[in-house]
């Protein structure tokens, strides 16, 4: 196995070089890609927490309701007790797809190598989003077809290498699915189709939420300024820290953000449904010590073409709860999502996305769904750069320039880039005097 890069950096030039190598069977099969028929196809799970053990149990059912055997054989964690954990919630439900023996249960920071290497056609990626575009392409370089949660990023460098990597996904045929799991939902597959058609005549604006009166990070109380182990705890802990949750706005609200640019991309081409700009203001009114990230965003976003996407996302108790999409048009405004629908095999999102990737590896379907992952993903950064700033921020610039959020080092030994000040509590930003880049 070759060294595990120590840096973004690092990682970045070893990912061009191995993408120009990428290898790819006489048959114009990807490494690892599954060769269809009878066989079970083989799955490993990186990332082991709630969702993660969920992903892997949706697949199984998936598995099930269209006829595809499928064998779980290799999981992997930076912690141990998480992996082995998820391992025997699957097993309770799964046991006879499931077979992963000691040796394959890896842990630590470079766990997600060691599965991908493993001879497996499909990898489940849940670990926390700031993992995300390093094991994303270290899948897709090895070959592997992908499903992973979003966010797919949480910073500009990231989402560069989601690029790169989508790229290399298309040109090895590998087939990818995002956990945007409304893109397989039968109610958002029949709404977005008739805004496409003309419903509601031209877009003039679209409205999107994820506020709630509960969840998001916790106190985490004042923390000791020089902790030897503080990158254990912040990961631990992914929900509370920017580099490695996003911010409830990229985190959670890019469900409702990608619901946007799905409307906006009426030829069907997400790397052109973007906004070209945001404007928004946010902050902090929750006390306590909630990590380096916001509780509250209100952000402005403009297309192109000049549609507006107003766009909220909030975890404050005691307010408003809303996770709606709306679209204004000339001829009328809605929910994004209708009643009914085209029907489906398993009438659940969360299946469905898995049995949708299923048929496409089986049967040779194009599918990439990374694209609108990384997208979306982006557009959600693009919001909070804009909130953390209290600037207009553009998309061309923040793509180039948006800063590096992730640790120089990655080591359970490094630190990571904030931690706490002599008061105990972590830095956060300050809009007026934080900078976008």
């Amino acid at each position: 196995m070759s060294p595990v890069p120590t840096s973004r950096r690092d990682f970045l030039r070893h990912s061009a070089i191995a993408a120009g190598a990428a290898v790819v069977s006489q048959s114009g099969l990807a490494a690892g890609a599954f060769a269809a028929g009878n066989d079970t196809m083989k799955i490993a799970l990186v990332g082991c927490g709630g969702r993660g053990t969920g992903a892997a149990i949706d697949c199984l059912n998936a598995a099930k309701i269209v006829g595809q055997p499928i064998q779980l054989i290799a999981v992997a964690d930076a912690f141990e007790n998480r992996a082995r954990s998820a391992l025997r919630q699957i097993q309770k439900e799964w046991a006879a797809s499931v077979d992963v023996p000691e040796e394959r249960i890896f842990v630590g920071l470079d766990a997600y190598q060691k599965a991908i290497q493993c001879d497996v056609d499909m990898v489940l990626m849940a670990s926390p989003p700031g993992f995300r575009p390093a094991q994303y392409m270290a899948a897709v370089q090895a070959g592997k077809h992908v499903f992973m949660e979003k966010p797919c990023c949480t910073d500009a460098p990231g989402y560069r290498t989601m690029v790169d990597a989508n790229k290399l996904a298309d040109d090895q045929g590998l087939k990818v699915v995002v956990g945007l799991q409304r893109h397989h939902e039968a109610g958002y597959i029949q709404g977005v189709r008739e805004i496409h058609d003309g419903k509601l005549g031209d877009i003039q604006f679209l409205r999107v939420y994820w506020n709630g009166s509960g969840g998001g990070a916790r106190d985490l109380g004042k923390r000791p300024q020089n902790d030897p182990k503080e990158m254990e705890f912040q990961i631990q802990n992914w929900g509370c820290f920017l580099w490695l949750y996003g911010d409830n706005i990229v985190e959670q609200h890019v469900h409702n953000i990608d619901i946007g640019n799905w409307v906006m991309a009426a030829d069907g081409d997400p790397q052109k449904a973007h906004p070209v700009e945001a404007n928004g203001m946010g902050g902090r009114v929750n006390r306590g010590n909630y990590g380096d990230i916001f509780d509250h965003h209100f952000v402005e976003f403009t297309y192109a073409n000049g549609t507006k996407m107003f766009s909220q996302s909030r975890h404050q108790p005691g307010t408003w709860d809303s996770v709606t999409e709306y679209a204004h048009g000339t001829q009328g405004s809605r929910n994004v999502a209708v009643g009914g629908g085209p029907s489906l095999e398993s009438g659940n999102p969360y299946i469905q996305e898995h049995a949708d990737l299923i048929k496409a590896i089986r049967n040779g379907d194009k599918l990439n769904e990374g694209w609108y992952g990384a997208v979306s993903s982006m557009t959600a950064i693009l919001g909070r750069m804009a909130s953390y700033s209290g600037q207009v921020v553009r998309w061309d610039e923040a793509i180039q320039k948006g800063p590096d959020e992730s640790p120089v080092k990655l080591a359970w030994d490094a630190q990571p880039r904030h931690v706490p000040g002599e008061d105990g509590f972590y830095p956060f930003p300050i809009p007026g005097v934080t900078k976008p880049f």
